[in-house]
């Protein structure tokens, strides 16, 4: 479903992520996982589209990036890390923009606004003031707004920032569900236990290069008590090499 080829991206003489190659299957829940200044929002932001990478190649549902841009594109959803709301209009209003930019036939744009807002419990509230809502209703429209298309992928850069308890459980189900319909959620999050809770794979970011990559399980060695314990051996012995490869 996701296929990245050597994906890099450099600024100037900074290497912010290094040659990238990673596959990710249909139906997958992939965590990315990171400390800051790994590169976790620049690969997404690549794979969303939003940003050229210097080089390599992304494929989404078979389609070339590249070749193919738009429709690419067409297949994507995305949450970034600091998602823009227009907060004079309602959520309804709001969504049927969305739907304008996908293209969506204008005749289903309502009953599937209805029934993403209803799964994300925003519908008693659709035709209220975007500027009215609290921060976790607009994290919960953001993510109406990114599968309202019904993407093969959904890219998602910290969801859980903000929201209450019922939110993010209202969230982590909806990634699985996702999954179970034969879509592929790619999950960036400092979120640990939600990773280890809702993800099938996990891979590691440091320093730009994937470091680690497979299932929780198969990651751990027997000190290892969860996934943050993973995170935190792999990312100390990865600064560990860094330093000692620094002072040589």
């Amino acid at each position: 479903m996701i296929r990245l080829k050597g994906i890099a991206k450099r600024y100037g003489n900074f290497q912010a992520v290094h040659p990238l190659d990673l596959e990710v299957n249909r139906g997958e829940v992939f965590g990315f996982l990171g400390p800051n200044g790994a590169g976790k929002t620049t690969t997404n932001r690549i794979l969303a589209g939003v940003l050229p990478a210097t080089e390599g190649s992304i494929e989404i549902d078979g389609i070339s990036m590249e070749k193919n841009p738009v429709e690419c594109r067409k297949r994507i959803g995305f949450i970034p890390d600091r998602p823009f709301l227009y907060e004079k209009l309602t959520a309804r209003e709001f969504l049927a923009f969305i739907g304008g930019i996908y293209s969506m036939e204008p005749e289903s744009i309502e009953p599937r606004t209805n029934e993403v807002l209803q799964e994300n419990g925003l519908l008693d509230r659709a035709d209220e003031l975007i500027e009215a809502y609290s921060h976790g209703m607009k994290q919960r429209l953001v993510l109406s707004a990114a599968i309202l298309h019904r993407p093969a992928v959904l890219i998602v850069d910290e969801p859980m920032v903000g929201l209450d308890p019922h939110g993010a459980r209202r969230i982590k189900n909806l990634f699985r569900e996702l999954a179970n319909d034969g879509r592929t959620v790619f999950l960036s999050t400092h979120s640990l236990d939600v990773a280890q809770e809702v993800c099938d794979r996990v891979g590691i970011l440091y320093r730009g290069r994937i470091v680690a990559l497979g299932k929780v399980d198969e990651l751990m060695k027997s000190d290892d008590a969860d996934l943050e314990a993973v995170f935190l051996r792999i990312t100390e012995e990865e600064e560990s090499a860094h330093q000692t490869g620094g002072m040589t």
